[in-house]
């Protein structure tokens, strides 16, 4: 739950364009939708070119993003932040949108994310 929120937080905060993530779920009797969601991630991707085309930077300096947002999502002071976090909106929120996570991961998780980054 969040993740994808989570993971577009960090990429933005590092300055690589969100749009490079994307993770759906898709059991194994859904093979057409499976192909579907590769299909438009692809033709996604394909669109903002090589890492760090659509961002405006270098290979290399969006290489160097790259690896600090792994980083950002590899410490445990994030990876409790956010655990937190998921625990306490499957308690207090059913039926969770993907813009109400983003939201609470903004409020309560932009403080750490930011000063990972800095």
């Amino acid at each position: 739950m969040g993740v994808n929120g989570l993971i577009r937080k960090v990429l933005t905060e590092v300055g690589l364009d969100p749009e490079r993530f994307n993770l759906q779920w898709a059991s194994a009797a859904e093979a057409p939708r499976f192909v579907k969601l590769i299909t438009e991630f692809t033709a996604k991707v394909k669109k903002l070119g090589p890492l760090g085309a659509s961002e405006g930077i270098s290979p290399e300096e969006a290489k160097v993003r790259a690896e600090k947002a792994l980083a950002m999502v590899s410490d445990r002071k994030l990876r409790m932040g956010f655990g937190n976090l998921a625990k306490t909106l499957r308690k207090e929120v059913p039926n969770l949108s993907d813009e109400s996570i983003a939201q609470a991961i903004d409020e309560k998780l932009t403080k750490t994310i930011t000063s990972m980054a800095g």
